[in-house]
């Protein structure tokens, strides 16, 4: 399926590794102008270059710019005064008990994965609407429906993520501008194969020992019993970034292997 996406220009967040980098290739693919962002040059001329290479003759350039700050928002839109596909995938994680998460570590996550997209859409969403066509995605997780214990803020800001999303496709009505957010389920990104590979050393098993225990325990209900790859998430959010997804707007669309047993 031609998912129409040339000519589109694809900003993505967050994207010189894991899921990031593979929501970028998969727009690339489809024709679609990428963006990649990263905090560093070096590691977003890597990630160009990965592009390039998965996709030959795309147009793949780069911004190296903190999005966990306002600077660095402010920057990338100072580079890309517009764009037609916004993937705000910038997200941070870290296992912490409750107790011991500080206002500081509230405030850093609800900076970068919260505010980092808000402050993008609003850049951007005004053109989106005046030339009357655009995307916003915001990738959230199945962590936003069954917050985890061990990650209260973070559970906490991916369902901040659902109400932004689904709040900003209220402003879209009648266009044909869509809002939508994506739910992962444990997916295999560049900081949960770290997780896994330190927890393995540390317990003296090896990694697929870990992430078969981890589905025992901590995701029982996940019906694949295995991580996701990133190129399972970006499928779907290449094809919800397309003009293929117009009836789409508003959802929070689930690609979670299973693991939320709610229906829907």
């Amino acid at each position: 399926m031609d998912l129409q996406l040339r000519g589109k220009r694809a900003f993505v967040s967050g994207s010189t590794a894991g899921i990031g980098l593979a929501i970028a290739r998969a727009l690339a693919e489809e024709g679609a102008a990428v963006v990649v962002n990263g905090r560093t040059q070096a590691r977003v001329d890597a990630a160009v270059g990965a592009v390039r290479a998965a996709a030959p003759g795309a147009d793949v350039s780069g911004v190296a710019a903190d999005l966990g700050t306002a600077a660095g928002c402010a920057a990338a839109v100072e580079r890309l005064p517009e764009v037609d596909v916004l993937v705000n995938n910038l997200g941070i994680f870290e296992p912490r008990p409750f107790a011991e998460i500080s206002d500081a570590d509230w405030m850093r996550f609800f900076e970068v994965n919260v505010v980092s997209g808000v402050r993008l859409a609003r850049a951007w969403l005004p053109g989106m609407l005046a030339r009357g066509w655009g995307r916003i995605l915001f990738v959230s997780s199945e962590s936003a429906l069954q917050i985890p214990a061990e990650m209260i803020h973070y559970g906490t800001t991916k369902t901040a993520q659902l109400a932004v999303a689904r709040g900003l496709a209220e402003t879209t009505q009648g266009t044909a501008v869509t809002v939508n957010a994506i739910l992962p389920g444990p997916t295999r990104s560049e900081g949960v194969g770290e997780f896994v590979a330190g927890l393995a050393r540390q317990a003296q098993r090896t990694p697929a020992d870990v992430e078969r225990e981890f589905f025992q325990s901590a995701r029982p209900s996940s019906l694949l019993q295995r991580f996701e790859t990133p190129e399972e998430i970006a499928a779907l959010v290449a094809f919800v970034a397309s003009p293929r997804a117009s009836g789409v707007n508003g959802a929070a669309l689930r690609v979670d292997g299973g693991v939320v047993r709610a229906i829907p």
